[in-house]
Parts: C-alpha cells; sequence; structure tokens
C-alpha cells in the first residue's frame, strides 16, 4: 500500500461542501482566538506569569493540532482528493500523538502551578521560577516524544496489503492498525496500554491537585476569598472536563466501537476544544477580559 484513502464523512456526502466551510470557519476562528490569547500574553507585562506562560503554550498546542488535521480535511472535502500517501498519513498520525500527548502534561503542570498558587500563596514566586516552569515545559515535549515514538515505531513496521479506506476524516491510529494484514494484536495491547498511562496519568495528577485546592479553598475564612480562589481555577477546570471526557472516551475503550463513534469523539478532540479555548481561557478570566 502507497496511499490511504479517507473515507471522511459518506453518509453525507452531498454535504460536503458545506461540511468543508464549517471546517475552515472553525480553523480560522482557532487561529485568531489562540493567536490573540498568545500575543495579549506576550505583550502584557501583568501576565507574564507561570499560568499564562503555560496558557500561552496550550495556544500554540490548540493551533498546532488543529493545523495537524483541518486544512487536510478541508481540501479534500473540497477537491474530492481524499487520498493521502503513506508517509503523509503516518507524519499526521505522528504529530497528532504527539501533540496529544504533550496537551495532557501540560495540563497535569498547568494544574500543579494552580495547586502552588493556591495552596502555597506566599512561597509562590519562589516554588514557581522562571527556571522550573521552563524544565516543566520541557518535560511536557519530553513526555510527548517519548510517549509516541514507539507506538508509531510498531505501525511504521505493520505490513498493509490491500485494504487501504480509512472510514475517517483523518489517520486515526486505532482504524489504521485494523487495516494491516499482520496480527496486530500486540500492537493494539500496546496502543491501549500506552493511552490509558497516559490518559489516566495525567488525569490522577490532575484530580489529586484539585483535591488539595478544594481542600485549601474550603478553609478559606471568607466567602469572598472563597470565590475569588475557584475564579482562578474555573477555566482550567472547564477545559480539563472537555479535554479529558473526549479523549478517554476515543483512546481508552474497547475497540468494536462503529467509525461514526470514532468520527464525532475525534471532532470533540480535534475541532470543538481548540474553538473552545480561547473563549474558556477569556471569557472565564478577568485578568485576560
Amino acid at each position: 500500500v502507497t496511499e490511504f484513502l479517507l473515507l471522511g464523512f459518506p453518509s453525507l456526502h452531498h454535504q460536503e461542501y458545506l461540511i468543508a466551510i464549517a471546517f475552515l470557519a472553525s480553523y480560522l476562528v482557532i487561529l485568531v482566538g489562540n493567536l490573540l490569547i498568545i500575543a495579549l500574553i506576550l505583550s502584557d507585562r501583568d501576565l507574564h506569569r507561570p499560568m499564562y506562560f503555560f496558557l500561552c503554550n496550550l495556544s500554540s498546542l490548540e493551533i498546532f493540532i488543529a493545523t495537524c488535521i483541518i486544512p487536510k480535511t478541508v481540501a479534500s472535502l473540497l477537491m474530492g482528493n481524499k487520498a493521502i500517501s503513506y508517509p503523509a498519513c503516518l507524519t499526521q498520525l505522528y504529530f497528532f500523538t504527539f501533540l496529544g500527548v504533550n496537551e495532557f502534561v501540560l495540563l497535569a503542570v498547568m494544574s500543579y502551578d494552580r495547586y502552588v498558587a493556591i495552596c502555597y500563596p506566599l512561597q509562590y514566586p519562589m516554588l514557581m521560577n522562571s527556571q522550573l516552569c521552563v524544565q516543566l515545559l520541557l518535560g511536557s515535549w519530553t513526555a510527548g516524544f517519548l510517549a509516541t515514538i514507539v507506538p508509531t515505531i510498531l505501525v511504521v513496521r505493520l505490513p498493509f496489503c490491500n485494504a487501504n479506506h480509512i472510514d475517517h476524516f483523518f489517520c486515526e491510529g486505532v482504524l489504521l492498525i485494523k487495516l494491516s494484514c499482520a496480527d496486530t494484536r500486540t500492537v493494539e495491547l500496546i496502543n491501549f496500554m500506552n493511552s490509558f498511562i497516559i490518559i489516566f496519568g495525567s488525569l490522577v495528577m490532575t484530580a489529586m491537585s484539585y483535591l488539595y485546592i478544594i481542600n485549601t479553598i474550603l478553609r478559606l475564612p471568607s466567602a469572598s476569598s472563597q470565590n475569588k480562589a475557584f475564579s482562578t481555577c474555573s477555566s482550567h477546570f472547564t477545559f480539563v472536563i472537555l479535554a479529558y471526557g473526549s479523549c478517554i472516551f476515543q483512546y481508552v475503550r474497547p475497540s468494536s466501537h462503529h467509525t461514526s463513534y470514532y468520527k464525532m469523539v475525534a471532532l470533540l478532540n480535534t475541532v470543538v476544544t481548540p474553538l473552545m479555548s480561547p473563549f474558556i481561557f477569556s471569557l472565564r478570566n478577568e485578568q485576560m477580559k
């Protein structure tokens, strides 16, 4: 097999132009919204703090994730050429997975930042210094690389014979593995375990941080202090629910679901989450407003 065919949305064949316009409009909003957040954080000295340093990187990841998927999808829908070469398919798979892992680790890092800010406010500037922030960011990128490289190598080594139709709008790992003409049980197990460790590992770290945060906030003496503390976490907490919820349903579940299930959940990861990110972190944050 030298190329794959991305079937996209066969049940909506006559509405492909409308779908392409919706994808393109969403992509433009993702670009503009997240670039505005990055520009605002870089230009405003009041936002040169760890929380916004990590938010700036999260917005960059949202742009990269959307760019990895949406332009190719729009081109396929508008031009009617659903083919994607074997190298391009594997490249898309690698970067989408790499960026996704990076985002989950970064969300855990951001929850740790909120934990330190609320539970140890006096020591916060010393604990979350610029050197540690850079190290945590580099750690998230390193984790993304290490967690992605082995599954990608395993997929590269799989033989693909005649089947080349991927019933999806991008090269999704689970569906790509199913096209192989070899025994893929070992690869599927490693893929599942890798997804489980990354998603639930970072989720446990995030949940532990928020348990300590909530415990600290409930012990504050006044309601105004509690509301102020909760407001500093509300944006991140909302985004965590959206990001983790969709990915748990997509990657840590039995592989017997219909492909329409994959597509609907994948839309949350590739379009809805990056689209909502600027609104969540700007409209729910007084300093950003």
